[in-house]
C-alpha cells in the first residue's frame, strides 16, 4: 500500500512534465504550482496580474477539491511573482479567496521568470477535510441484529 496517492482533475490544467498536480499523504494535499492556464486550452489566460490570479486560484481550487481539501484547509501557500511591484494587486484577488481564520502561512518569491511569460504561480498545502464516500453494506450479521428487536416489538403487542 502506497502512503501517498496523485490528485488528478480535468478542471485544471495537465502536468505538463513529470510532476503530479498534487500528491495526498498523511491527511494533506500537497498541490503543486498553478499558472494562469485555462484548462480546457492548455494556454495562458490573456490580462492582467488580476485576471492571471483569478485563473491560478481557480486551477489551485480544483485541485484542491479534487483532493478532499479547500481554501478554508489551507495551511500555507508560496506566490511567486515576476514583479513584485504586482504584489498589492494580487494580494487584493488572494485575500478575496482565502478568507477564513486563520488565514494561511504565507511566502512570497520574487522570480526572475515563470513558464510561458506568466506573472504569477501559486502552490498550496492543504489538510483533507473531506474523506472518501463509504459504500454503505448490509451483512447477516446487521440483518440478525435487528431481528431480535422487531421480534420483542411483536411479543410486546
Amino acid at each position: 500500500m502506497s502512503l501517498h496517492e496523485e490528485v488528478r482533475t480535468s478542471k485544471a490544467p495537465a502536468p505538463v512534465g513529470p510532476y503530479s498536480q498534487a500528491v495526498k499523504a498523511q491527511g494533506f494535499v500537497f498541490a503543486s504550482g498553478q499558472i494562469p492556464l485555462d484548462p480546457e486550452t492548455g494556454k495562458p489566460v490573456a490580462g492582467d496580474i488580476e485576471a492571471q490570479t483569478e485563473r491560478v486560484l481557480a486551477n489551485l481550487r480544483a485541485v484542491l477539491e479534487a483532493g478532499g481539501a479547500s481554501f478554508d484547509s489551507v495551511v500555507r501557500t508560496t506566490v511567486y511573482l515576476t514583479d513584485l511591484s504586482l504584489f498589492p494587486r494580487m494580494n487584493v484577488i488572494y485575500a478575496k479567496h482565502f478568507q477564513g481564520k486563520p488565514a494561511p502561512a504565507r511566502v512570497t518569491i520574487g522570480a526572475a521568470s515563470l513558464p510561458l511569460g506568466v506573472a504569477v504561480e501559486i502552490d498550496a498545502i492543504a489538510q483533507v477535510i473531506k474523506k472518501p464516500a463509504r459504500k454503505k453494506r448490509t451483512t447477516q450479521n446487521s440483518v440478525d441484529r435487528k431481528q431480535p428487536k422487531a421480534r420483542a416489538k411483536a411479543r410486546a403487542r
